[in-house]
């Protein structure tokens, strides 16, 4: 139920509601209005609607009452391609829609249909859902002629007034960022300490349970799967299941309504702001996950809902038949290049930077903002984002692929975007559970993947370093299970990854002997280990810290339950504490703070093999090794020990004192330790400090 829904039910959204049908009853004419800015704007005295339509004949407003009864008014202005019309005494909450007129000429991938009502593609708020219902589509070869009306979501005016009191974005460096990636409903739905009422809402992302969670990790900044509004696909309706992560969005200017608490009388929007200004005091960025590369219309087969019924060809890449080119995978994939699409998403990323004060975004399937058709750095929109002084100052985050041709581009995003690195992900897994990486390419992606990024003059943070995130194994099932299991989602085990590079340490499962247990967990802390101490920015999947577990679901898309909410009363303390004494190691090694490219001749990194000498240009290049030492700013040493046995390995001249809490030998004291000798155990990562007396 959206907000709007639950608020009418009382006394003053009542009268809100009688106002607006006072309006409709009325009949007022529009006037002319503004060609700016996208969506409507509320002045005081009326509403002005403006949206784009190139190939459109006619554009009406459809203004609802509170009974669904419909009044359409031509909209009177148009300049050039843009639409618009003002209406007179307009109110907040009024609901309404478009319809549009031109030819259904499917060979030209023309599909108006004004039978069918449209959402505005810039509203900031729906009322209602997006039902399983055949009225919503818009025809295939001809025109579908029933009426959707009765049973599609409706736009809603807003205008909210939100005391930011003197909130201010914490401006986090990127040589000090260090992401995590979390739901909003998965990482607060079952945590004991936060009241029933608020769990997995907007609210308990602020509250002091979650702050505290953050803070004791050393946080700097939380990645939001999306909360832009969203719909269920109808086949997911069928199984009875919903989209959990959120990417099918339907209104992506719009908050989801269904994670806001309702309490202390706030809105949705009222609501994430609230926790984002909590977030902002406590020092911790908020960046959102955000699809700007397809839409829930889907494919012809799915509803015409909002761009397919505006302007098909204009907002969607089609192929020479007109039909959709199906570069997502997900039904359809939008066209940014021309000036109107470019400034539509930019003008949305604004508001949420304006309305919502969010820090940066990472961008779904982010190929498809450089697509002309084919990818280019230099695309329409890359270059207006560079150029708008905003966001090019926001933290920009790319996934760089989608699964069109030449849809790879892990390194060609231009400045100042940073990129999630499958790359950096899939070789530290090969390295530590399956010894098949030479050290020339560990030390290569441990160094920020120099390959990739240094040579288009970025900065080291351009390589967002993961272990695992959303889409994938958690940490604790990479290291449980060699095969997906991924049943639930009602696709027969057919969706999600197939080459996961997991290892289950010879028994799947989660439940194991204690020698499989132990040595999962010596690779469980060696490769946060890798992660928080590697160059670039590492990102950790929330729950990954304490051993949060899908079952070995690799693809929990749908499962908005238990299976993918974190379990916070089986949280792992000791584990905690390990991530937590990283960070705060990190924090403190100017080779990884500098986000600077290391050079060794400023002594930034030495590379050392397991005799403490210099590693030979041979040494580099031969097969598969797993014995390494790594110095970092003349202070700290990383010892590995990625084989299957006891290693003794010889420290580098200098009084090293290894750290208790960041041993993988988990000694409390220098046991393992004879002269300059040190016995590493099998899948480790051990920290050293060179003593201040040294």
């Amino acid at each position: 139920m959206s907000t709007f829904k639950t608020v009418s039910k009382d006394k003053a959204a009542s009268k809100k509601a009688s106002s607006v049908k006072a309006s409709i009853e009325k009949a007022p004419s529009l006037k002319t209005g503004k060609p700016t800015p996208f969506g409507v704007n509320f002045d005081g005295k009326g509403v002005n609607f403006c949206l784009y339509s190139a190939h459109a004949e006619k554009i009406e407003l459809c203004l609802f009452d509170e009974q669904g009864q419909e009044q359409r008014l031509p909209l009177p202005g148009r300049s050039g391609d843009i639409w618009h019309g003002y209406l007179p005494e307009g109110k907040i909450g009024q609901r309404y829609g478009f319809r549009a007129y031109g030819p259904f000429d499917p060979a030209r991938g023309l599909r108006f249909n004004p039978q069918k009502l449209l959402i505005d593609p810039s509203a900031r708020a729906l009322e209602g859902k997006l039902p399983d219902d055949q009225r919503l589509c818009g025809g295939i070869d001809q025109a579908d002629g029933q009426d959707s009306a009765a049973i599609a979501p409706k736009s809603v005016v807003v205008a909210e007034v939100f005391d930011w009191q003197d909130d201010r974005p914490p401006a986090i460096e990127w040589g000090n960022t260090v992401i995590y990636e979390a739901h909003v409903r998965g990482l607060t739905q079952c945590h004991p300490d936060i009241p029933a009422e608020l769990r997995g809402t907007y609210a308990a992302l602020g509250h002091p349970a979650i702050l505290a969670h953050l803070k004791r990790l050393g946080i700097t900044a939380l990645e939001l799967l999306p909360v832009q509004l969203h719909a269920d696909e109808l086949r997911l309706q069928r199984l009875g299941l919903r989209n959990y992560w959120g990417y099918n969005v339907l209104a992506p200017w719009a908050l989801e309504p269904d994670y806001a608490s309702g309490q202390n009388g706030l809105s949705a929007a009222q609501e994430f702001k609230t926790a984002i200004r909590t977030l902002h005091q406590a020092g911790i960025e908020v960046i959102l996950d955000v699809v700007f590369n397809h839409s829930a219309e889907l494919d012809v087969n799915g509803p015409t809902i909002s761009l397919r019924g505006l302007d098909n060809p204009t907002y969607y890449w089609l192929n020479e038949d007109g039909s959709d080119n199906n570069l997502t995978g997900c039904g359809n994939a939008m066209r940014l290049v021309d000036e109107p699409q470019v400034e539509w998403v930019l003008a949305a990323l604004r508001h949420w930077v304006d309305e919502f004060h969010v820090d940066g975004f990472r961008f779904d399937l982010g190929t498809i903002l450089g697509r002309t058709p084919s990818f280019r750095a230099d695309s329409p929109l890359f270059k207006a984002i560079r150029a708008d002084k905003t966001l090019s100052n926001c933290k920009l985050i790319a996934e760089p692929w989608d699964i069109g041709p030449g849809g790879y581009q892990l390194g060609n995003f231009p400045a100042p975007f940073a990129e999630w690195s499958d790359v950096w992900r899939d070789d530290m897994r090969r390295f530590w559970l399956h010894g098949s990486l030479s050290l020339g390419q560990f030390a290569t992606r441990f160094a920020a993947s120099a390959d990739l990024f240094k040579a288009s003059d970025r900065a080291p943070s351009s390589s967002i370093n993961m272990l695992t995130a959303h889409d994938g194994f958690t940490l604790r099932d990479l290291l449980s299970f060699n095969q997906k299991h991924n049943q639930a989602n009602g696709e027969e085990n057919r969706d999600g990854h197939d080459n996961n590079f997991s290892q289950n340490h010879g028994e799947e499962g989660l439940v194991a002997s204690e020698s499989v247990m132990q040595q999962r967990r010596l690779s469980q802390r060696a490769l946060l280990a890798t992660l928080l101490l590697s160059q670039g920015t590492p990102m950790l999947l929330a729950g990954d810290e304490f051993g949060h577990s899908q079952q070995g679901n690799n693809n929990a898309y749908c499962q908005d339950n238990e299976l993918s909410w974190l379990n916070w009363q089986q949280a792992d303390e000791e584990l905690i504490e390990y991530v937590a004494a990283l960070i705060a190691l990190r924090q403190r090694i100017p080779a990884l703070t500098a986000n600077q490219w290391w050079q060794p001749q400023e002594e930034d990194v030495q590379w050392l093999d397991s005799q403490g000498r210099a590693l030979s240009a041979e040494q580099w290049q031969q097969g598969p090794q797993q014995y390494l030492q790594i110095v970092l700013s003349q202070r700290w040493l990383l010892v590995i020990n990625a084989s299957l046995a006891e290693a003794e390995i010889t420290l580098p001249v200098g009084q090293w004192q290894p750290l208790a809490s960041l041993t993988g030998n988990c000694n409390e004291d220098n046991s393992a330790r004879e002269g300059n000798l040190w016995r590493a155990m099998a899948k480790t990562l051990s920290v050293f400090e060179l003593s201040q007396s040294a």
